[in-house]
C-alpha cells in the first residue's frame, strides 16, 4: 500500500512548544520531534537563503529516511533571475541540500507573473535538474487554471521533466470575509487560487489552506480525503501540507486529515504516535 505523507509549512512555530513539541528544546531536537507528530514538511527557509551543508546534514540526521522534506529553490532563482543563468545558484543550492537524498523534493515556486509565456524557461530548468531528484512546481498565474491551452502547455511541459504540478487551495479561505487578524493578513498576502485535483506523477503534492476555524477547515478539506483517497487506490504516494492563517493547531489538523483519509482507505498505515509532551515547569 502506498504511503500517505503529511506535514506543515514549518517544524517549530510559536505557539508549538508545551503543545506538541517539549519545551525548552535545542534547535537541533525540535526537527526530530516534528517527526513524531508527520512525516513531511515544507522547507520554505530555503527560499530566502541557500542553507550551510552543515545545517542540512544536521536535520537529516533527525528524521527517518521515509521523510519527506518539500524544499523550496531560492527565491534568487525563481523570482529575481526568472531561471535564466542560475547556475552558480543552483550549485550551491544542490550541494547544500545533498544529504537530504531522495527525501527531498525539488519545489520551483513560481510569482504570479510567471505566464504562459514562460513556459518553456521552466521546462529548460526543470529538464537540467540532477536525474535523481524529485521535482515539483508551483505556479500562480490565473491563465494556467482557466485557459485550456496553457493548461495543457504546462501539464505537457511538466509530464517531460518528470515533475509533479503543485496546486495551492485557497478557496476555503476566501468563501467568507476573515474573522480574526490572522486571516486579514492571509486575505491580503495570499493568493486566490482555483482547487486543482489532477496528479501528474505517481506523488503528487497538495497545499491547502483553511482557516483559523477548526471547524471551517476541516469542512473545506473534505474534498481533498476523496481525491486522496482516490490516489492511494491507484498507487499513489501523496503529499498533503496543512496550513492555516496562524497555523497554531496545523501538526494535530495534519493528523486528523490522515485520520479522515485512513478511513476511506482502512488498509492504509496508521501515523506514528507522538511522545507525550510534559508541561513546562518553571524548575
Amino acid at each position: 500500500m502506498a504511503r500517505l505523507h503529511v506535514g506543515c509549512a514549518m517544524w517549530t512555530h510559536k505557539a508549538w512548544p508545551g503543545r506538541f513539541l517539549p519545551q525548552p528544546l535545542p534547535p537541533k531536537e525540535r526537527l526530530r520531534a516534528y517527526a513524531g507528530w508527520c512525516n513531511a514538511v515544507e522547507g520554505n527557509t530555503t527560499f530566502y537563503a541557500t542553507p550551510a551543508r552543515g545545517t542540512v546534514e544536521m536535520w537529516a540526521q533527525q528524521v527517518d529516511p521515509g521523510f519527506r522534506f518539500m524544499v523550496k529553490v531560492p527565491k534568487v532563482v525563481t523570482h529575481e533571475l526568472r531561471l535564466a543563468g542560475v547556475e552558480r545558484e543552483m550549485r550551491a543550492f544542490l550541494d547544500a541540500i545533498e544529504p537530504l537524498g531522495e527525501r527531498a523534493v525539488l519545489w520551483t515556486q513560481l510569482p504570479s507573473s510567471f505566464g504562459p509565456n514562460d513556459v518553456e524557461a521552466l521546462g529548460r530548468f526543470l529538464r537540467r535538474l540532477p536525474a535523481d531528484r524529485r521535482r515539483a512546481a508551483e505556479v500562480r498565474h490565473l491563465d494556467f487554471f482557466t485557459d485550456a491551452r496553457s493548461t495543457s502547455l504546462l501539464e505537457a511541459t511538466l509530464d517531460d521533466a518528470r515533475a509533479e504540478w503543485v496546486p495551492f487551495d485557497t478557496e476555503v479561505l476566501f468563501q467568507s470575509p476573515p474573522s480574526s487578524e490572522g486571516e486579514a493578513e492571509a486575505w491580503a498576502r495570499k493568493p486566490r487560487m482555483p482547487r486543482r485535483t489532477r496528479a501528474l506523477t505517481d506523488r503528487p503534492v497538495v497545499r491547502y489552506l483553511g482557516r483559523d476555524s477548526v471547524e471551517e477547515t476541516v469542512r473545506g478539506w473534505q474534498p481533498w480525503t476523496e481525491v486522496v483517497a482516490g490516489w492511494l487506490r491507484e498507487g499513489l504516494s501523496p503529499t498533503f501540507f496543512m496550513h492555516t492563517p496562524n497555523n497554531d493547531d496545523a501538526p494535530a489538523l495534519a493528523r486528523r486529515f490522515h485520520d479522515d483519509v485512513r478511513a476511506l482507505v482502512p488498509e492504509l498505515d496508521p501515523l506514528p504516535e507522538p511522545e507525550p509532551v510534559e508541561p513546562a515547569t518553571l524548575f
